[in-house]
């Protein structure tokens, strides 16, 4: 899990306000964030199957965000993938 400063962080570097928390580039980059973190505890406890799905449901809603974002704004949409380092 994140902690609040590092969710405050993704905020303020992601976000276009302070209390952004809704847009589509501030729910992918927390969703990064987490996947990234879980996939290290999955790495360290390979038959935990229950995180396993829900590390899967995570990384599904990221890719609906993505899918979102690159039809309703492209520049945005490249500059996350950009800054995230993530594949197209």
């Amino acid at each position: 899990m994140l902690t609040t400063r590092q969710k405050l962080n993704i905020l303020k570097e992601h976000g276009e306000h302070e209390t952004d928390t809704g847009s589509p580039q501030v729910q992918v980059a927390l969703l990064t964030k987490n996947i990234e973190e879980l996939t290290g505890h999955l790495k360290k406890h390979r038959k935990d199957n229950l995180s396993r799905r829900g590390l899967l449901k995570m990384v599904g809603k990221r890719k609906r965000l993505l899918d979102y974002l690159s039809k309703r704004n492209s520049k945005t949409y490249t500059t996350l993938i950009k800054k995230l380092g993530l594949k197209k």
